[in-house]
């Protein structure tokens, strides 16, 4: 697998404007009606694949191992968040990435999150093994 082009340095983004789908009382993690942190680490995790998605090779994505991140600042219904992320080490298969995100006032959370690149397919047969081992054990 060649990985020449997943370097350090990489970066990726993406943005939402805050609606009521988006706060933690409609995903069930606070009562607030402000971003839930749900949707912030979605968001981050999202910004990480950006950053790489379109450098892998034919048959690979990346798939969330790990995420530390702090959740410093609530946003409104009706602000716009941007989350960014920036490959910070590549060691094989394992990328690490700076994460962070803001509104339009100031950064609402920060953080690390790696990922490991995985052959799609082999992937989807060790995940098919694993709905049929649950269901011969009924």
């Amino acid at each position: 697998m060649n990985l020449d082009a997943v370097k350090p340095g990489l970066h990726g983004s993406t943005e939402i404007m805050v609606g009521t789908r988006d706060t933690a009382p409609h995903v069930g993690s606070g009562k607030i009606k402000v971003l839930a942190t749900p949707v912030l680490v979605m968001l981050l995790e999202e910004a990480a694949l950006n950053a790489v998605e379109g450098l892998l090779p034919a048959g690979h994505q990346t798939v969330g191992t790990r995420l530390e991140v702090s959740h410093t600042a609530a946003t409104p219904v009706g602000m716009r968040v941007v989350a960014h992320a920036e490959v910070i080490r590549v060691e094989g298969r394992k990328l690490t990435f700076r994460v962070w995100a803001e509104d339009a006032v100031e950064r609402i959370g920060e953080g690390r999150h790696e990922r490991i690149i995985v052959n799609v397919e082999r992937f989807d047969v060790r995940t098919r093994a694993k709905v049929a081992a649950v269901k011969n054990s009924y």
